[in-house]
């Protein structure tokens, strides 16, 4: 005979406006095995535990259910607290009659109530099969992996070297720095971009438990929580780094030039190359794909110019494994191509541009040297119009979801404009403005009556070029009538979206992602650094549009939850997961192919039959991985995997008590 005990909440009057939270009490002191059953206003709070801790020791409670909100946000606080009573956490069970119940049935509280009583007989019936489960420990790895090299995983790797730790920098491309060091200014107050990240870049190279591996990728991940087994490909760079001093004579003699991705094809590079003047390393690289000794076996120039010997073309990518004991995720954002929208003529007409071709414009370092001129003929724009939202709160071509940062880099170029241009005239058509930030809102203002740059509601339905001149087809909503706007140029505020590779990143390390490629966070409100996937956190626009502050805002929560984990000598693991029956395991594999989490695989034993030894496949669950999501137990065709407290007894139970009442 086992001896439960039931304790309802009311959640306030969360539960309680529609369920009536004494009558399930009343009514579960008949059921089966149940000792002891009662109500209370709020069961989370420091008296409703005691009240569960005084009834175990009063009425000699074995079980526990608790009848309230989500496990996922109360679980573990009544599993304390019945192990401080002296049960083993895992004799508890919730029922959730918060979103599973009285939310969903506001307006009949017979029925919610009727409802609530099933489910808290469902959770009696469960518990009643539960056993004892204790956990296990692994070691930590104390070093971190940050994948991704902008202000995002600079700012968190700063963060964790500087609590002690060493940090490994993955960036795909030749030197750190991202997005970010593309920009000119920063709103809301206008800040030079590369007067705040590099001095950011050269603490992260000079650190001394930093480590850069850029122009490397990761190929392979292997493990778990405190201890991946990361695979990175240094891709080769043709120049020998221990070598190679950075002075530049090696691409000042090139002789071929291809457009530069740093500058949006809107200048040249050569095919040897470093992709700005702030880059770091501030090394080159060679690009094997352009340059004519690797597609014509002739040239080799740089390698004769070179007056420190670092030319090497024999270099070829290496593969390195490191154990890690987390991962950050630092991978940023592309913009929307804009092309999509033939309409605007993206592609077509050169002085039609994206919102950061425009920085690179107005840069200092750009290749117009910081003066703002039309890329068609090199003549200083007097009316220069910007269009918002291009990609984005648009579920036909684009994105359905707001970029966040659009609306301000627009204000901000539209006041770059009226600032080196005194004379010019800025258009701005919007659908809305949206401004949630610090300063945001001031900014705008600003840019409206200071440096009166014209707002239109509306959309733009065309752009044609007339002469030199680009004619804006669109309306004014709020006066209810077409427009037309002569322009010298047309900035495209185009929408922040996530990498190409994101979801086979994502797949490669081994966390979920959403429809839109961005990387999805464990809870949105309670756990918005981490990922599903223990050991895995995110930092930056990989996990959705933001601006900068709020990139190295969450960078930085990200290292501290890096620095908490890597400060733990071991770490605990979930004993509920799955275990497999190997004597009626099959080998059949289908297990291993459906687990999110690898952590299944086929292993190889020996057994005797009819006297003789025999070798064959069984799956083997790495409990370090395992994440108790139940996957493999509907899939094993023959019933040998079971999840530890969610056996098919215990779900069967459940199933009694709803239908065999």
């Amino acid at each position: 005979m086992k001896k439960v005990g039931v304790f309802v909440c009311h959640c306030g009057s969360n539960i309680a406006h529609s369920v009536d939270c004494a009558k399930v009490a009343e009514t579960l002191k008949d059921f089966p095995n149940v000792a002891f059953s009662t109500d209370y206003k709020y069961m989370c709070s420091e008296p409703g535990q005691e009240l569960i801790k005084k009834a175990i020791k009063e009425q000699g409670l074995d079980r526990v259910v608790v009848c309230s909100c989500s496990p996922r946000m109360h679980e573990n606080t009544f599993r304390n607290c019945v192990a401080q009573a002296g049960l083993n956490p895992y004799m508890f069970e919730m029922a959730n009659i918060r979103e599973q119940c009285s939310w969903v049935h506001p307006d009949d509280m017979e029925k919610a109530t009727e409802k609530a009583i099933d489910l808290a007989k469902m959770a009696v019936s469960k518990v009643c099969y539960d056993e004892p489960l204790e956990k296990s420990y692994s070691p930590v790895t104390k070093r971190a992996l940050v994948v991704g090299g902008g202000i995002a995983g600079i700012q968190t790797a700063i963060d964790i070297a500087n609590n002690g730790f060493v940090v490994d920098i993955v960036e795909r491309t030749p030197s750190i720095g991202g997005k970010m060091s593309q920009i000119d200014k920063t709103f809301p107050t206008l800040d030079c971009s590369a007067c705040i990240l590099t001095p950011k870049m050269v603490e992260a190279s000079s650190h001394p438990n930093i480590n850069l591996i850029t122009f490397a990728e990761v190929e392979k991940v292997e493990g778990y929580v405190g201890n991946f087994d990361v695979t990175i490909r240094k891709k080769a760079r043709s120049v020998d780094m221990s070598k190679c001093t950075g002075c530049g004579t090696c691409w000042s003699k090139c002789p071929t030039k291809v457009p530069s991705e740093f500058e949006l094809g809107m200048s040249m590079r050569k095919a040897i190359y470093t992709p700005f003047p702030q880059a770091i390393p501030n090394k080159p690289v060679i690009d094997r794909e352009h340059c004519l000794k690797f597609t014509k076996g002739i040239c080799g120039v740089c390698s004769k110019v070179c007056p420190a010997g670092a030319i090497d073309y024999t270099i070829e990518d290496e593969l390195v494994t490191e154990r890690y004991g987390a991962i950050v995720m630092a991978t940023g954002y592309q913009l929307f191509d804009a092309s999509v929208y033939g309409e605007y003529g993206y592609g077509r007409y050169p002085d039609v541009i994206s919102g950061l071709q425009f920085e690179r414009l107005i840069n200092a370092s750009g290749p117009t040297m910081g003066h703002l001129l039309r890329p068609s003929d090199g003549k200083e724009p007097k009316n220069v119009v910007f269009i918002k939202c291009v990609g984005s709160r648009d579920e036909n071509k684009g994105k359905e979801y707001c970029s966040r940062t659009c609306c301000m880099y627009t204000a901000k170029q539209a006041t770059l404009v009226r600032d080196k241009i005194k004379d010019s005239k800025v258009y701005v058509f919007y659908m809305d403005v949206r401004t949630p930030g610090k300063g945001y809102e001031e900014f705008y203002n600003r840019t409206t009556e200071k440096y009166e740059a014209n707002y239109i509601r509306g959309r733009v339905s065309k752009i044609t070029q007339e002469g030199d001149k680009l004619l804006v087809h669109g309306e004014d909503t709020l006066l209810g009538r077409p427009v037309k706007v002569e322009a010298d140029m047309v900035v495209l505020a185009t929408a922040m979206v996530s990498n190409p590779d994101a979801a086979h990143l994502a797949q490669l390390v081994g966390f979920s992602y959403d429809k839109d490629g961005f990387y999805t966070e464990s809870h949105p409100k309670l756990a918005p650094v981490e990922t599903h996937t223990a050991g895995v956190f995110l930092a930056g626009a990989c996990q959705g549009p933001k601006d900068i502050p709020d990139t190295v805002a969450q960078a930085g929560a990200a290292a501290v939850k890096v620095t908490a984990l890597l400060s733990k000598d071991k770490l605990e693991t979930e004993p509920s997961v799955s275990v497999v029956d190997q004597k009626n395991c099959a080998g059949c594999g289908h297990c291993v192919n459906i687990c999110p989490y690898r952590a299944i695989s086929l292993e190889t034993i020996q057994e005797r039959v009819n006297g003789k030894t025999i070798e064959r496949k069984v799956a083997h669950v790495n409990s370090s991985l395992c994440r108790g999501c139940g996957a493999c137990t509907v899939t094993c065709r023959s019933s040998s995997i079971s999840l530890k407290h969610f056996t098919n007894k215990q779900i069967l139970a459940e199933v009694d008590a709803l239908c065999l009442q």
